[in-house]
């Protein structure tokens, strides 16, 4: 999409009935300035204009569902100068949790195949999916830093450098270095609590690779970033300079103890 087309798509009227679905369906709306609002806004309209999105397992695609995910996964571009998912042409949902096929290689070289319960996945080629009832879990209390949405669309930022390892794309090499040693410093440390059975702040399932600790991280930087930052002040401190933003100042009245 040419860059005059995004122009005028970001400066047309956002649709009211969007806006109603921001409000009551997206927690995280809440917490943001005006500006951000606006920005975010006119992010989506770019969004929705360039991403397909396709009904799996019986559910019919809405606004509701479209507008939800724009916004969460654009929550991500804001104060960026970045584009909008190049990798990303389409978007599945599935109504629940939904059976896909994994092949696993041990140690001793044998290949394990079958398939497994999932709520979201964000492939190489351009496909992204997800569950819509785990979606509604995010920013629900007792749900911790749980949001399907922005976990696998981190996936996606992760992977547009060519390799999804935990690091992302950046413009400068030293930024690049930066990040590399306080992520690397950080996760043998979450690794360590994981093993030695501590409660952490992130979920245990980003001790897999420093792909899924950059993901769920991601997740903790916006839906608990109060107690991301307590704990794990440097890797809060990363994220906020790669994302541009500062949710652990956002109004503790839309956190949920400093988490939404």
């Amino acid at each position: 999409m040419t860059a005059s087309r995004r122009r005028r798509l970001r400066n047309q009227p956002f649709p009211p009935s969007w806006e109603r679905i921001l409000e009551q369906e997206v927690p995280l709306y809440d917490s943001l300035s005006i500006t951000d609002r606006e920005e975010l806004k006119a992010h989506i309209q770019v969004f929705l204009a360039e991403k397909q999105f396709e009904g799996a397992g019986g559910i019919v695609i809405t606004d509701g569902i479209r507008v939800k995910i724009a916004a969460q996964a654009c929550l991500l571009l804001l104060h960026r100068e970045t584009d909008y998912y190049p990798g990303l042409s389409s978007i599945v949902v599935y109504p629940d949790e939904y059976l896909a096929p994994f092949e696993e290689l041990d140690e001793a070289g044998v290949v394990t195949s079958g398939t497994d319960r999932r709520s979201g996945e964000s492939w190489e080629q351009g496909t992204l999916v997800l569950s819509w009832a785990d979606m509604q879990m995010a920013g629900v209390d007792g749900e911790g830093a749980y949001n399907v949405v922005l976990h696998e669309f981190a996936h996606q930022l992760d992977a547009e450098d060519g390799i999804t390892d935990g690091t992302p794309f950046f413009p400068r090499r030293a930024a690049r270095k930066h990040w590399q040693r306080t992520l690397e410093v950080e996760y043998e440390r979450f690794k360590e609590e994981v093993a030695q059975g501590k409660i952490p702040v992130l979920d245990p399932y980003g001790a897999e690779s420093p792909a899924e600790f950059f993901a769920v991280a991601t997740e903790a930087f916006f839906e608990n970033p109060g107690e991301l930052k307590e704990h794990y002040l440097a890797l809060y401190e990363e994220l906020s300079r790669y994302y541009r933003q500062d949710p652990a100042a956002w109004p503790a009245t839309i956190s949920n103890g400093g988490t939404s």
